[in-house]
């Protein structure tokens, strides 16, 4: 989507892949993307985030656990996103092997206010429901 403004960090700095890759790894209690993926390590400045996700639920995978859903919100005043909503959803279904109906996406704005609102920054949150059958 066209913009003139770009996330900066160590890796490729995708915002909602990166709130994913979280929640995946802290619903199964398997830490956090900083301890799987350190800024530390060189190896993973510029690391592109659809890499860091896949690792993550492989090691999700390897927990046990599948996807049964995830929420996720993306706060930005710009660009606005709800034009590709779908777009998002299918992007991640792709990465993680699940399909789009499994993933909700929300598009937020700051309406104005605080970091957010005034275009500073880009924030997202996912809540990830797993299962794990018994046998």
């Amino acid at each position: 989507m066209p913009h003139d403004r770009q996330a900066l960090g160590h890796s490729d700095a995708d915002v909602l892949l990166h709130a994913v890759t979280d929640a995946l790894l802290g619903a199964a209690a398997l830490g956090d993307i900083g301890e799987l993926f350190p800024d530390t390590d060189p190896a993973n400045r510029g690391r592109d985030s659809a890499e860091m996700l896949m690792l993550a639920y492989q090691r999700v995978r390897g927990a046990g656990y599948s996807i049964v859903n995830l929420d996720c919100i993306v706060f930005a005043q710009q660009p606005k996103l709800s034009p590709y909503k779908a777009a998002i959803s299918r992007r991640i279904a792709e990465i993680l092997g699940i399909t789009p109906e499994q993933i909700g996406v929300k598009a937020k704005t700051g309406e104005h206010v605080g970091p957010v609102g005034r275009g500073e920054a880009i924030q997202a949150e996912v809540v990830a429901l797993l299962e794990r059958p018994t046998s």
